[in-house]
């Protein structure tokens, strides 16, 4: 049996709001027309995905199973749809997306002379789609800075590079040759703490968490902002604080703080040529421990290449 995906988009639809109306109304169908469909795709299935009555809609097992291999198998739909619409309609293209800090103009040139009819794009990405671009098909390949989703992905590392701490110029630490992590326990992440595994586990923390929201950063410059305002610090990669450089904060090592893993990330069922001719450069191109081409200079072109 093969898997409607038509199906199991409507079925994503419900288990994420609990609610057949919200989900009926999420999807722009009628509310019977949606219990229709789940209940055939359960038998499809044979699977009860869900528990429903009239005041409640709770997930099963099966259900619970099912949404978390749902995501991946509809990005990698929607990213078949996408490579196949850019082949039928214009100019073959190759997008490459990067995170801050990581250079990537010498490796788009470098499929660009290779390949003259193709269009070569690049795409700054963020923590949170860093990994989505790829599954969902809006670029080809992506450097990813670990930890990453790699569901539906295939990664090929690269180089690391030192970690260190933002903080404020006047900052009591700021300044000094490094820092060790469990100086920073009363400091406020600012951060996904995601990011930064290592501070979960970070002994003597204070038992309170506090109270105050995290604040939505999707981007360096809103970290820096609210580092500059005395909310907090964040945790960079060098290359990243070095290249976003700004009078009222300072960057200092953290000592006893893992490198960060920079890697070339590629949807697991893109078989393009390209795509694994792209690899092979990336993977000559990459940075040795002494190459600062990825370190203090940092940054990368903001602009599509053709």
């Amino acid at each position: 049996m093969d898997v409607d995906l038509r199906k199991l988009r409507y079925f994503v639809a419900v288990a994420e709001e609990l609610h057949f109306g919200r989900a009926a109304a999420r999807l722009h169908i009628a509310q019977p027309v949606l219990s229709r469909q789940i209940r055939a795709f359960e038998h499809e299935l044979r699977a009860e995905l869900f528990v429903r009555d009239r005041r409640s809609t709770v997930l099963t097992d099966a259900g619970r199973q099912l949404l978390t291999d749902a995501g991946p198998l509809l990005a990698s739909a929607e990213a078949l749809r996408r490579r196949v619409q850019r082949v039928a309609h214009g100019r073959p293209t190759f997008t490459i997306a990067f995170m801050p800090g990581v250079l990537v103009t010498a490796e788009a040139r470098a499929i660009g002379q290779r390949h003259p009819d193709l269009a070569v794009n690049v795409v700054r990405t963020s923590w949170d789609d860093q990994a989505e671009i790829v599954r969902e098909g809006r670029a080809d390949v992506s450097y990813v800075r670990l930890p990453v989703d790699q569901r539906g992905l295939r990664l090929r590392p690269l180089f690391t590079e030192p970690r260190v701490v933002v903080l404020p110029t006047d900052h009591r630490l700021a300044g000094k040759e490094s820092v060790d992590l469990a100086e920073l326990v009363e400091e406020r992440l600012l951060q996904d703490p995601d990011a930064v595994p290592e501070w979960r586990d970070l002994p003597n923390r204070p038992t309170e968490p506090d109270p105050r929201p995290r604040p939505e950063l999707n981007s360096v410059e809103e970290k820096l902002e609210h580092v500059a305002a005395y909310a907090g610090m964040v945790i960079l990669p060098l290359s990243t604080a070095t290249f976003y450089t700004r009078p009222d904060v300072s960057h200092v090592p953290v000592a006893d703080l893992g490198h960060n893993q920079v890697c070339l990330a590629w949807a697991e069922d893109n078989r393009s040529p390209l795509v694994h001719e792209f690899v092979e450069i990336a993977a000559r191109q990459a940075p040795q421990p002494d190459d600062r081409r990825h370190g203090e200079s940092g940054g990368a072109d903001r602009e599509g290449l053709a």
